[in-house]
């Protein structure tokens, strides 16, 4: 495929078609007239050698190629975009722009409500949005990281990207205050015995491994993707529930739960802001990399 041969702006109108399919709402979308439309249409179907729309009664629908393409266009088209704003400077104080963190909950109530407050004071121009981690991170983790500016994740789930290191944390696990078997102590055998809440995603591969490897199954009795629910849906049971030390103290005056230590030597937690190559050099996001590096040593220093 030579690249040079094609007209880049083909992308804004075949996302345009696939997305809004009819010519006349695309043209309209992207500011083309029905006939310039028409003909661009014309030209990416002699590109692709499909009608890409296909005309069903009194409406198109779009061709199996055409359904494929559908997000892989909305993902070039973010690729390009985000490559075509990259500045040579940025001015923090004196920028308006969005930045979009892909994160978990727990990422969010930790490190980002932290990072928001820091934005806010040196870059009142600055929003940022945080969207929550899809359950394809790990199958499709460059689609994901092309169409964002970071992810928020911790080492050990995804590999293969440029990141940068924010904070320690360490798995601890948590039971009702009143719970009627478990004190100051848990066992493997607790581990094994007792009914779990667990959080239903795959994140936390590397703990959920360790437990494998020590021979524990957890059973679980309830399942949620939320880090945020696990305490309270522990809290008047004899459930546990392992979760990150920073959020069990965040929660604690909210869930009547106490933290215990794993009776084991648990993995460490080191979260990371990963990105795609694309924005490495771009002025914006190397501001946007120091400032979560930033905050996140600011946080290593409280906890210690």
């Amino acid at each position: 495929m030579n690249l040079a041969r094609l007209d880049l702006n083909l992308v804004v109108a075949l996302r345009a078609l696939l997305e809004e399919r009819n010519v006349t709402r695309a043209g309209q979308r992207v500011g083309l007239s029905q006939p310039a439309m028409s003909a661009a249409l014309s030209r990416l179907r002699r590109h692709f050698d499909d009608d890409l729309l296909a005309r069903v009664g009194g409406h198109y629908e779009l061709t199996a190629l055409g359904r494929v393409l559908l997000d892989r266009t909305s993902t070039a088209y973010d690729v390009l975009e985000r490559l075509f704003s990259s500045q040579a400077e940025f001015d923090p104080a004196e920028e308006s722009r969005e930045f979009t963190l892909v994160a978990s909950d727990y990422a969010v109530s930790v490190f980002g409500a932290e990072l928001a407050r820091v934005v806010h004071e040196e870059a009142p121009g600055i929003r940022l949005r945080f969207a929550q981690t899809p359950p394809t991170v790990v199958d499709d983790t460059a689609t994901l990281l092309s169409a964002v500016d970071g992810l928020l994740m911790p080492h050990g789930v995804i590999s293969g990207f440029p990141a940068t290191d924010l904070y320690d944390d360490r798995w601890v696990f948590v039971v009702a205050d009143d719970h009627p078997s478990v004190s100051n102590r848990l066992t493997r055998q607790d581990l094994a015995d007792l009914p779990w809440v667990t959080y239903q995603r795959t994140y936390d591969a590397p703990a959920v491994r360790q437990l494998g490897m020590l021979g524990v199954e957890p059973r679980a009795e309830v399942s949620v993707d939320s880090f945020q629910l696990l305490p309270l849906l522990v809290a008047g049971t004899r459930r546990i529930a392992m979760v990150q030390s920073r959020l069990a103290r965040l929660l604690a005056p909210i869930a009547p739960v106490r933290v215990v230590e794993p009776p084991y030597e648990a993995v460490p937690l080191q979260e990371a802001l990963w990105w795609h190559p694309v924005h490495t050099h771009d002025a914006a996001h190397l501001w946007l990399r120091e400032t979560a590096a930033r905050v996140g040593a600011r946080l290593d220093h409280g906890r210690r």
